[in-house]
């Protein structure tokens, strides 16, 4: 077998290709337009592109690739979209006298008690018709305290068989204590209703906070079977086995995904900030801002010291989901956001995009509203071309398109176009406050790393609006998600809740002891013979509401090691909100969830050092670009640029599957590893 590693990226508007040869160190990188209808069709047509590029494996032959591995969000797409097919044929079990639990929710508004006059409570994921009960209880503890009702069990099954029923989520009280009666649920519903795909809470997780599980629970039943659908059309093309990147920063074999797929939720978003983070830690920037700019949207993430932040208290669309995921930020801000004018008569950008198809005015495919494309294209900062002249842009389209929404306005072409881009930088710029100053990070402390096909077009307004030392724009950066899915190890994540103020270190062990096993046997089965696990514990004062994850210390549980993990969270409760109590007796600290992480290691591709450039780099052309006024611009082709090169704007550097335009003031340092390092001239 070739030693040839294949990343793909389904997005909204392209599919991201990239290509390591790891006997040659040789990175390969291209696109190809996606297929919203059959997502299959882009990802094979790109995966055969890439081998053609690269020429050393037949470009039919895929058995002869070492490794493929796919970042996607078809199983989310139809719960992001709110299409009321997308839960249709779901149905929700719970223990009897609970039947309320997704009505009730929480008691948080959105944007705080100010707003609470007008907000209405979005529709249930599962409206109550379609919510029973089985009788059956358990303790906190998972003892039982009623049993489980086989003969109601039964007539639950068969309801939801004779109603059409197919998708269900299966969520008991204190089953995260013991899973026993959903299991027996289970069992009910594979002999009464075999036609069902279900979800058990015990499975999908297995934490305390009933009504989150619960709707992590239905938001993994209602995706498994169209899940299940894609990737068994897609193993059945391409003949062979793949895996498919999880929103955790691992990976996962599409035959285990199908069992789990709501861990793929933001799996190209997560392989982004992924890549991001191998490429600037390369480059000496283990603590970056990454911002991956798209057709649809911009995805926000932070990475300190090379590793991205996480959480489990994400979401998708309008439902919470508490797996563990990276921390991501989605803002609707990218090159196919809409400009419009609002009732009040004011210019708006975004959410709502052109997609792919039929895409901004300038793609010539029937679009007809004006995008932040369309402004880029008119003030010339975009070549009247993609992909290196593979899909040519009608230029004279994009100015009419402007020209007519500028008149609206009462407003030059200039000030309208410079106007579209201005708000989609605010909006993209509120999105990286959100994920640092929010956080309690100084965004000023960051560089930022700006990638996608429409990352770098903003990256000096960026600079300017929110401080930033600089901007750092990797090589072919409309390629670093599809890049970031070949340097993700497998990863398997298991948590158990266990509250209590004074931990036994015997039950603690044992609890671990039982999720490394499940660890190790998970990843047995993905064939791999070394395993790591890394171990973090959820911890809180007494009293509080929401915990503080550390990491958790590897060897024998002791006295040590609950001190060390003790000392962690401390310390991290001062640094997150700026005291503690770790000298204060009348603040106990409660222990209430344990996690491990089984992780199947990978050989990561290295970054390639870029031969120096000595003199001065030559432009290839010129073209009238709008910044401040309309001028000349020089505009430099990236790949001609080598290491030292420094460009002056204002200018443009053009390449392959992105273009970076450098504002009167800036400059671009190209640096070892074909990066450009964009900073002010004089900050």
């Amino acid at each position: 077998m070739h030693s040839v590693r294949i990343g793909v990226d389904t997005g909204g508007t392209f599919t991201d290709v990239v290509l390591v040869d790891e006997a040659s160190g040789q990175i390969v990188t291209t696109k190809t337009p996606s297929t919203p209808a059959n997502p299959a069709d882009g990802f094979l047509a790109g995966v055969h592109k890439v081998l053609e590029l690269h020429g050393s494996v037949p470009a039919d032959d895929l058995a002869a690739v070492s490794a493929l591995v796919h970042g996607t969000t078809v199983a989310t797409n139809q719960l992001l979209e709110d299409r009321p097919d997308g839960t249709a044929h779901l149905g929700f079990v719970t223990t009897e006298g609970f039947e309320f639990i997704l009505e009730i929710a929480r008691q948080s508004v959105p944007d705080g008690y100010g707003n609470s006059y007008f907000w209405v409570k979005p529709p249930r994921i599962v409206p109550v018709h379609r919510v029973k009960t089985v009788g059956g209880r358990l303790d906190h503890q998972g003892a039982q305290v009623r049993p489980f009702d086989e003969e109601q069990a039964v007539a639950v099954a068969r309801w939801f068989r004779d109603s059409g029923i197919t998708a269900i989520g299966v969520c008991f009280l204190h089953s995260y204590a013991n899973p026993e009666h959903e299991r027996r649920m289970r069992e009910v519903l594979a002999r009464e209703h075999p036609g069902a795909v279900v979800s058990l809470s015990s499975d999908v997780l297995r934490e305390y906070r009933e009504y989150e599980r619960s709707v992590t629970t239905l938001v993994d039943a209602a995706v498994k079977p169209i899940m299940r659908a894609y990737i068994d059309n897609l193993s059945e093309r391409l003949g062979r086995s793949f895996s498919v990147m999880k929103s955790n920063g691992g990976v996962l074999s599409a035959t285990e995904v199908v069992h789990q797929p709501i861990t793929t939720v933001l799996s190209g978003p997560a392989a982004g900030a992924l890549g991001a983070a191998l490429i600037a830690g390369t480059a000496g920037h283990p603590s970056v801002i990454t911002l991956d700019g798209g057709g649809t949207s911009t995805d926000v993430a932070v990475v300190v010291d090379g590793e991205p932040s996480q959480t489990t208290e994400g979401s998708i669309g309008r439902y919470p989901c508490k797996i563990p995921m990276i921390d991501i930020v989605t803002v609707g801000a990218g090159g196919g956001s809409i400009a419009w004018i609002s009732p009040e008569g004011t210019l708006k950008v975004g959410p709502r995009s052109a997609g792919a198809d039929p895409g901004p005015i300038c793609y010539g495919k029937g679009g007809t509203e004006v995008t932040v494309t369309d402004a880029h294209v008119f003030l010339g900062r975009v070549p009247p071309h993609l992909l290196g002249g593979e899909i040519p842009l009608d230029a004279a389209a994009a100015r009419a398109g402007i020209e007519a929404l500028a008149a609206k306005l009462g407003l030059t072409p200039e000030r309208c176009a410079t106007g579209i881009l201005e708000i989609s930088a605010f909006n993209q710029s509120n999105a990286i406050r959100q994920i640092t100053v929010k956080r309690g990070l100084d965004v000023r402390d960051f560089p930022l790393v700006a990638f996608g096909g429409s990352g770098p077009l903003l990256a000096c307004r960026l600079i300017d609006v929110l401080g930033l030392r600089a901007a750092i724009i990797p090589p072919d950066p409309g390629n670093v998600s599809a890049f970031g899915l070949l340097t993700v190890d497998v990863k398997n994540d298991y948590v158990r809740t266990h509250v209590t103020r004074d931990p036994a270190l015997e039950a603690v062990a044992a609890i671990l002891a039982e999720l490394e096993a499940q660890a190790a046997e998970a990843l047995d089965r993905e064939g791999f013979t070394r395993h790591v696990y890394a171990r973090s514990a959820d911890l809180r004062y007494y009293g509080q509401a929401y915990e503080v994850r550390v990491p958790a210390p590897d060897g024998p549980i002791t006295p040590a090691w609950r001190d060390a993990v003790l000392d962690r969270f401390h310390e991290a409760h001062q640094k997150l909100y700026g005291y503690g109590y770790r000298d204060d007796p009348r603040h106990a600290v409660e222990w209430v969830n344990l996690r491990i992480s089984g992780i199947g290691p990978i050989t990561r591709p290295t970054v390639a050092r870029r031969p120096y450039q000595p003199e001065e780099p030559s432009p290839i052309c010129t073209r009238d670009v709008f910044f401040e006024n309309w001028a000349r611009t020089v505009i430099y082709r990236r790949r001609e640029l080598g290491a030292g090169a420094v460009v002056t704007g204002p200018a443009v550097i053009e390449e392959y599957g992105s273009t970076l335009p450098i504002h009167p003031g800036f400059t671009a340092t190209m640096d070892d590893y074909g990066n450009l390092e964009v900073r002010r001239e004089f900050g």
